[in-house]
């Protein structure tokens, strides 16, 4: 404890200090409770998104080998679909931390790049399962970053509440614990100097 000259005003400013410092750690710990819920939905999302990207997938290579088994090689048609790089990235705030909202406009193929006749069903089945992964493949990155990010600020969040539950209120404690017990020695003194003062005045009186 850093030595504290015992006067009232100390003990009301440190007094002020700690009630801050308590604010601050019911702050920080229902930020902290806020954010490990919003992490720990996120974390189920991305698991869920993960497995649908895995059926889509399974189902994908399925369809486009089902049509590779009729058309042979289907490089030439794959080449004629447009590439997708269309990103956009919004952010959302929860409890001060950037969340990142990321959406992918998709444009329609244009069968008639490739042409009905030169295609089958199968291969249909498969550009359209292909792009649904694409389309997933971004919302479990979008998932991902905004769990790495609460992570990251979960962890921040819980050191500042313990430095304040380790270290600054138990000083503040300490602060006006000294400042009260030397205040009250004070006052005692103070009032055993009064009464031998009286005493001595009463003797010298009478």
């Amino acid at each position: 404890m850093a030595q504290v000259f015992p006067t009232k005003a100390n003990l009301i400013s440190t007094k002020k200090s700690l009630e801050l410092a308590r604010q601050g750690y019911d702050l920080m710990d229902r930020k902290r409770n806020i954010l490990v819920r919003e992490m720990m939905a996120l974390i189920d999302e991305a698991k869920a998104v993960q497995s649908q990207i895995g059926e889509v997938y399974a189902d994908a290579f399925s369809a486009l080998k089902r049509a590779m088994l009729n058309l042979g090689d289907c490089s030439n048609f794959v080449g004629a679909i447009p590439c997708e790089d269309d990103l956009t990235i919004d952010y959302r705030s929860v409890m001060g931390v950037e969340l990142p909202t990321v959406t992918l406009t998709q444009t329609d193929i244009d069968v008639r790049s490739f042409g009905f006749a030169m295609t089958n069903s199968d291969f249909d089945e498969a550009c359209r399962l292909f792009r649904e992964v694409k389309r997933l493949t971004v919302r479990l990155a979008e998932t991902e970053s905004s769990v790495c990010r609460l992570a990251d600020a979960v962890k921040k969040t819980q050191k500042r509440s313990n430095a304040l539950s380790n270290i600054m209120i138990p000083r503040f404690e300490e602060t006006v614990k000294f400042i009260t017990e030397a205040l009250d020695e004070k006052e005692r003194e103070d009032f055993s100097r009064l009464k031998v003062t009286k005493r001595n005045k009463e003797k010298k009186d009478s």
